[in-house]
């Protein structure tokens, strides 16, 4: 995520133009008008003359986040639909708020290091006489994605600035189509196509998602790229009261793993395979996830391979019906060609207060007490300043404090 820094009149003056348009989209009709959104944010602490620690490996899927996020951060998204002869029609804005440490700048503490942006502003209608059952928009937004929680990562993220038409009739099936641009500024110009072929019946209780990629580096030196995803969902696996989730990816050239954009100027040697089993579960007062990942990327100009793994779980459990205990733990590790391997461990316990016993009930207020320990291999990688960001050159840690989740 960009942290470019900004003044304090800057921000000003973007968050005054920002709200002034979310309160005219609010202001023509009131009743239309749904919010919702995400956010996390609370306070936490090393040690003495230290900011507050986390711990993870750079990469997909390789840092666990519960109890182990020290950023702030919220999106807050204003939809409002109408209908015209027949066809509906919803234009929707979302606004994020951005901060790598606890400090957002309230009081006499200067905004220097947070950053406010939109992440979707675009309009999608249904209902033309030409597709009646399809569903067509334009702007930029997120799209496709699907991910998993513990580690806040999207394995599949087709995001980005571009125009497309959803549930188109497939057989039993559905297909979405979508084009996708990026340019402008130091960006390199380019463009990706995307096809998702989904809810295609395989077994009872199981679908299967097929994601197609296809990129182009618009500009001298940039490079055509092919990627593919299989999603596998399966509804109360082993009577768990839950779900599975399994991907299996594999991208060539200037695509991405996750379906998006990779690098435009990769060749065709550039090639990455992953594969990520994650499964759910609400058996009574305890719930969870869990997940267990491979991924290998070559690069296409040395010849060299990095394989990464990562396998981690977290655990609720209802006291109560509004009081759980929440225990987290991962492991992960990369090795890189010619390197030696990075390696991490992290655990984190701790009580949270919710609005019910499930384990995806929110919001959630949580106290935590996290530890991890990683390898001299690890802290090299991170370069001075080691995992944590401390530059001790430790290689084991504690943090703790306090955190809220919300999803509405």
């Amino acid at each position: 995520m960009d942290t470019t820094t900004m003044s304090q009149s800057s921000f000003n003056f973007r968050l005054a133009a920002v709200a002034a348009a979310c309160l005219g989209l609010y202001s023509t009709t009131a009743s239309a008008v749904d919010w919702g959104g995400y956010f996390r944010t609370g306070p936490g602490a090393t040690k003495k003359d230290a900011a507050r620690a986390c711990y993870g490996l750079g990469g997909a899927g390789l840092k666990y986040r519960l109890g182990n996020e020290c950023d702030f951060y919220g999106e807050f998204l204003l939809s409002q639909g109408f209908k015209a002869d027949g066809v509906e029609y919803k234009a929707n804005l979302m606004t994020n708020l951005y901060s790598p440490g606890t400090d957002t700048g309230a009081g006499a503490t200067p905004l220097d290091s947070s950053k406010l942006g939109i992440n979707q502003m675009y309009v999608e209608g249904k209902g033309y006489d030409i597709a009646p059952e399809a569903s067509f928009w334009i702007g930029k937004r997120f799209y496709g994605r699907a991910d998993v929680h513990i580690v806040d990562t999207f394995y599949v993220n087709l995001s980005g600035v571009g125009a497309g038409v959803d549930n188109i009739s497939a057989g039993g099936a559905k297909l979405n189509f979508a084009y996708f641009r990026t340019d402008g500024g130091a960006t390199n110009p380019g463009s990706r196509v995307n096809l998702d072929l989904h809810d295609l019946e395989t077994n009872p209780g199981g679908k299967l998602r097929v994601v197609g990629t296809f990129t182009n580096g618009d500009f001298s030196g940039g490079k055509s790229g092919f990627g593919l995803t299989f999603q596998h969902n399966q509804d109360n696996v082993f009577g768990l009261g839950g779900g599975n989730t399994l991907w299996l990816q594999l991208a060539q050239g200037s695509a991405g793993l996750d379906g998006g954009f990779g690098n435009l100027a990769a060749d065709s040697g550039t090639r990455g395979l992953r594969i990520v089993e994650s499964l759910t579960w609400q058996m009574g007062p305890l719930g969870g996830q869990a997940q267990a990942m491979v991924q290998q990327d070559k690069d296409g100009a040395s010849g060299l391979k990095t394989t990464s793994s990562s396998i981690g779980a977290r655990a609720s459990y209802a006291v109560t019906r509004n009081l759980k205990v929440l225990a987290e733990a991962g492991y992960s590790q990369k090795k890189p060609d010619g390197a030696s391997t990075q390696k991490l461990a992290k655990l984190t316990v701790g009580p949270a207060l919710s609005t019910g016993p499930g384990f995806w009930n929110r919001p959630e207020l949580r106290l935590y007490v996290t530890t991890a320990k990683w390898n001299a291999a690890a802290n090299t990688a991170a370069g001075a300043a080691g995992v944590t960001g401390i530059g001790d050159g430790k290689t084991t840690g504690t943090s703790y404090g306090a955190q809220v989740e919300i999803w509405f």
